[in-house]
């Protein structure tokens, strides 16, 4: 039987049809699932160690100190590459985190008290108990200020584990991991504006406030035009940067200001633009020609567009650029740890070192798990549908993944370029450690449960 072909559409050749079966469609499912985005940060963070360490070391500093400056009217920022990378496009990663917080508040498992006690709390004590753990440790001089460091889960690097080892896993499972990871990521903001932030100008403080206020009359307004909050964003950024408050807070404030509801409900888009489609389709049957029926697909694509809400445009548009070129380029600014022959043994001995390991791979699924155990026991939450202690255990291990945050909080908490590096090679080795026996926790659980 012959295969029908639309009309008007021409089939590609089977030497097009085997390159895109056989490279483009399998490229493109991978740079769509979860374990993609963990490779190329993975990746980037490994070239920048090679590198720091090589003997072309000095050029690795000698490219990121590189100053930048803007000016911009009476205004003029001067700072070295690193910094641009670490305050000005870690701000559209945090967007996007601040969308991805907005969705589940409003849309996802965060709206439902019930639902989201359980990951809340395993959140919250998953912050106190590698907080804690650190703390011990580290109890006195500038080391002290580093206890924020290992609160912070990787959701890239956990998800992507978890995608790969645990195949066979409930879905619930991912969800509650994801769950908890933002609710992770709202603790990790909340930590970074409250307690890493120096010298507060209030004068600043009062135009972010302003900027927030017209971003709010835009919207009741119902500009939908995005050149017009680029613009407000722009002097967000500017305002919360010159006001001692990370700049990335801005990327987390939009973030929390951006429509999570389409501005038509999805039913009236459909019927509206199935009705332009069988208009069209009974004008012209043998293929769309003239301008008035190119005018009648561009308003269905008007109406499909506003079937869709601005939050989730925007965190499709954006998902890409933070996955494969924000976070690998803030990995390979910020994971070059040079370490000196015989040094490496030396920084195992430092207690910033020593405090993040132990709090990533021992506090965060002991404050996990005993959270979950207490919410559950005192009847505030219920483990998810499938879910059992084995896999809470091993949602434990992987949120001791925390390299992107952990590291960014780090480069926040410490002015000593030793205490620094310190905290780094922590962070990389127990994130490491932790997704490995996460890994084989879960595949050994996957494992008998299926045998």
């Amino acid at each position: 039987m012959a295969q029908q072909t639309t009309p008007g559409f021409k089939r590609p050749r089977k030497q097009q049809r085997v390159v895109t079966s056989v490279i483009v469609q399998p490229l493109q499912a991978f740079m769509h699932t979860e374990v993609a985005g963990g490779v190329f940060l993975l990746i980037a963070a490994a070239v920048a160690l090679v590198w720091a360490n090589s003997p072309a070391h000095e050029s690795y500093e000698r490219l990121w100190e590189t100053p930048l400056s803007v000016t911009w009217g009476p205004f003029a920022i001067e700072e070295a590459l690193r910094d641009w990378v670490n305050d000005l496009l870690m701000a559209f990663f945090f967007f996007v985190v601040g969308l991805e917080i907005k969705r589940e508040l409003v849309l996802g498992e965060l709206r439902d008290v019930r639902a989201a006690t359980l990951p809340l709390v395993c959140a919250l004590g998953g912050m106190i108990a590698p907080a804690s753990l650190y703390a011990l440790l580290n109890t006195s001089g500038p080391a002290t200020s580093g206890w924020g460091v290992p609160m912070a889960t990787d959701i890239a690097f956990a998800v992507g584990v978890l995608a790969l080892v645990g195949a066979r896993a409930p879905a619930s499972l991912k969800v509650f991991l994801l769950t908890l990871a933002v609710a992770d990521d709202l603790g990790a903001i909340a930590v970074i504006a409250i307690f890493y932030t120096r010298g507060l100008q209030v004068e600043w403080l009062a135009v972010a406030a302003a900027a927030v206020l017209v971003v709010l009359t835009l919207r009741r307004s119902g500009i939908r035009r995005y050149v017009w909050y680029v613009g407000v964003a722009g002097v967000l950024w500017l305002a919360i940067f010159e006001s001692g408050v990370h700049a990335t807070i801005a990327g987390v404030i939009l973030g929390f200001l951006t429509p999570a509801r389409p501005l038509h409900p999805p039913e009236a888009v459909s019927g509206l633009a199935e009705r332009h489609l069988e208009r069209l389709q009974m004008a012209a049957p043998d293929g769309v020609a003239d301008e008035r029926e190119q005018a009648t697909l561009m308003e269905v694509s008007r109406l499909a567009r506003e079937g869709v809400s601005p939050l989730a445009r925007l965190e499709h548009a954006l998902h890409s650029w933070t996955s494969f070129l924000i976070l690998p380029l803030f990995a390979l600014a910020n994971a070059g740890v040079r370490v000196a022959a015989g040094g490496f043994t030396s920084l195992l001995d430092e207690p910033v070192t020593i405090g993040i390991i132990l709090g990533l791979v021992v506090g965060k699924p002991l404050g996990i798990t005993i959270a979950a155990f207490i919410t559950v026991k005192t009847g505030l939450g219920r483990l998810p549908r499938g879910v059992g202690w084995l896999e809470i255990v091993g949602v434990g291990l992987l949120g001791g993944v925390g390299f992107t945050v952990a590291i960014f909080i780090a480069g926040l908490a410490f002015e000593d370029t030793a205490l620094t590096n310190a905290a780094k090679v922590g962070i990389l080795l127990a994130s490491a450690t932790a997704g490995i026996v996460g890994a084989a926790f879960l595949a050994a659980r996957d494992a008998a449960k299926h045998s």
